[in-house]
């Protein structure tokens, strides 16, 4: 029963013949010789023959060396042919490039090259010019007025190491005007700098010291005042500038004497004189303006001049402000600045002489009552003690006072008609006692 069993899996099946033309018609026999029968697998055309590129490798598996099975095709794509190598041997016969040749830079670039001062350090940190140092320290007192008095000895030590040469004396004061009349608002701060400068730099050469070279610049363009009047608005708006710096310099520059204490530079009072001069000759709305600000900042200082000298300079000036007011095409509001400067002229530009308070009269003390209070009607209409009505208005609020707050009652607040001796109200009473008997049962 067992001999005609087999144990071979699909054993007894019929076989079913292969329709592919590339496998051999087969009988019942063993289906391993279907596969012997193929062709050897071709090697990859790009991988060289295994004879040639490991010798080592000769035994393949089944003991049995690989072959390409076309080696032809291998040949054929690792083979140089004559015509290239002539050609690659032309080329360099041929060819004008050498390894000698020097670098090749596009037209755009520009070489690195280390800047080399002339003292022989390299230039990663120059040193810094005279005009820089001044321009940064004038940059730096435009913005920290506060710090003049600070940082001004600092700034003029290490302008005295820097400042060695008569050149160089005359570089600072042509750098120090410069800036002080280009510099919005800092004529000020340029002149009292200039005033330490004259006491403080020690160069002085024979040609002059930084007071009189300064002074010699600015008569330059003081030379200059009856063109730069008519000139364009560019053109005034420098000399502007100049003229209130030259105002200020008058009221900071102090000239010392051996023979008593500082003094204002005299030619300076001149200048100022015939400055406004020019400026009432062409009496447009910018040259007035300029001015107006000018006898705003020296008017005090140079009427007193004038006045321990006799003159009525202060007076003419006056006259002619007021003649322009009349006659001159100015603009209104030029106008009202000229009324204006007028009135504060005839109040002693604003000043109160130091006076006994007792002989301080609302005549002669303009601020006689800035310091007085400001009361309120009972509508609440301010007033204060200039008010034609003050003395009515202020007896009135007494007047409220007193009824508010009766005679009999004391400064603390507390009436005198109460006192320990009063009798307490008969109800509070009563409720007095039930809460002393009250407290005495508990305690029981």
């Amino acid at each position: 029963m067992t001999e005609n069993f087999d144990r071979a899996p699909g054993a007894g099946r019929a076989r079913i013949k292969p329709r592919s033309p590339g496998l051999a018609d087969v009988g019942d026999g063993d289906a391993t010789s279907v596969f012997n029968q193929r062709e050897p697998l071709r090697q990859p055309r790009t991988s060289p023959p295994l004879t040639e590129n490991n010798p080592n490798n000769s035994d393949a598996i089944g003991g049995e060396s690989r072959r390409p099975s076309k080696p032809h095709q291998f040949i054929h794509n690792h083979s140089t042919p004559a015509s290239k190598v002539k050609s690659v041997d032309s080329l360099v016969n041929s060819s004008i490039l050498s390894a000698n040749a020097p670098e090749f830079y596009p037209a755009s670039f520009s070489p690195y090259e280390e800047s080399v001062s002339e003292d022989g350090s390299d230039g990663y940190y120059t040193e810094m010019t005279l005009a820089e140092l001044v321009e940064e320290f004038l940059s730096y007192l435009n913005s920290s007025p506060g710090s003049f008095e600070t940082d001004i000895e600092h700034m003029v030590n290490m302008l005295n190491s820097w400042v060695t040469t008569e050149e160089t004396l005359q570089e600072l004061v042509e750098l120090i005007y410069t800036q002080s009349t280009a510099i919005p608002n800092f004529s000020y701060t340029g002149a009292r700098l200039c005033n330490f400068l004259s006491h403080n730099l020690v160069l002085s050469p024979a040609s002059g010291n930084f007071r009189q070279l300064l002074l010699k610049r600015c008569r330059t363009e003081y030379e200059q005042r009856d063109v730069a009047v008519r000139g364009d608005l560019e053109t005034q708006k420098k000399f502007h500038a100049y003229v209130l710096f030259l105002g200020e310099l008058y009221l900071r520059l102090e000239v010392k004497s051996a023979k008593g204490p500082p003094s204002r530079a005299e030619i300076l009072l001149i200048a100022l004189r015939e400055l406004m001069n020019a400026l009432f000759s062409n009496p447009v709305d910018g040259n007035l303006i300029c001015a107006v600000k000018l006898l705003k900042l020296t008017g005090s200082v140079l009427e007193d001049v004038w006045k321990e000298k006799g003159k009525s300079e202060m007076d003419q000036l006056v006259q002619r402000i007021e003649n322009i007011v009349l006659d001159a095409q100015c603009s209104r509001d030029v106008k009202q600045m000229l009324l204006r400067l007028v009135e504060l002229r005839s109040s002693n530009w604003g000043r109160v002489h130091a006076a006994a308070a007792s002989d301080a009269t609302p005549d002669n003390d303009p601020n006689y009552f800035m310091n007085e209070p400001t009361f309120y009607t009972a509508d609440g209409t301010p007033f204060t003690a200039a008010d034609p009505e003050y003395s009515e208005k202020y007896q009135d609020i007494l007047d409220r006072e007193d009824d508010c707050f009766p005679e009999d009652c004391e400064e603390n607040g507390n009436e005198s008609s109460f006192n320990d001796e009063d009798e307490m109200d008969p109800e509070i009473e009563e409720a007095f006692e039930k809460f002393c008997l009250e407290s005495e049962r508990r305690r029981r």
